[in-house]
């Protein structure tokens, strides 16, 4: 199994290390997007020590709550829901990078990370909402169109986060 890991670092090293910083760089402008969206609409902006707090959850075998408000506290949710998301991202980059290959990277074009970024949107509403108590997709809060637009906007910043990490990626003299 290490030999399998190896090989795919010695083949791909360049193109993983690339795909973890432009993962983080589309994570960062997804908070940056989550903020300002968040101060425009006079909504709370989302709450990481929840998510946190479902994973202190998950690894003791309890994988959905009626409402994770309610749910106890767990140590170091917050900063265990700021690591959950960023490795997301991180993530979510490297599938990006199994699907478009690493010549993405020498020449990003916009439509792939866009049309990537929409598709995500599938993971929280089958993963994390269920598990928050949302319900899947949303269904379970008052107003779920909304939380499902949300939902789109924030993964379609995401993509965009893509293209334009990779671009200043590819701006970085290293």
């Amino acid at each position: 199994m290490i030999g399998i890991w190896q090989s795919i670092w010695q083949s791909n090293g360049e193109a993983i290390v690339q795909a973890v910083g432009v993962g983080i760089g589309a994570t960062v402008i997804l908070d940056v997007f989550g903020m300002v969206r968040a101060r425009m609409m006079k909504e709370p902006a989302l709450d990481w020590a929840m998510f946190g707090r479902w994973l202190g959850h998950v690894v003791r075998g309890r994988f959905v709550h009626e409402a994770i408000t309610a749910s106890a506290p767990v140590p170091f949710e917050r900063p265990l829901g700021w690591a959950f998301h960023y490795l997301v991202g991180i993530g979510l980059a490297i599938g990006f990078l199994g699907i478009v290959g690493a010549g993405w990277f020498a020449a990003p074009v916009l439509w792939p990370a866009f049309t990537y970024g929409l598709a995500t949107v599938i993971l929280p509403w089958v993963t994390t909402q269920p598990g928050l108590g949302m319900g899947i997709a949303a269904s379970r809060l008052p107003n779920p169109w909304g939380a499902r637009w949300r939902s789109v906007m924030t993964h379609a910043v995401f993509g965009l986060g893509l293209y334009h990490g990779a671009l200043v990626w590819r701006a970085i003299p290293l």
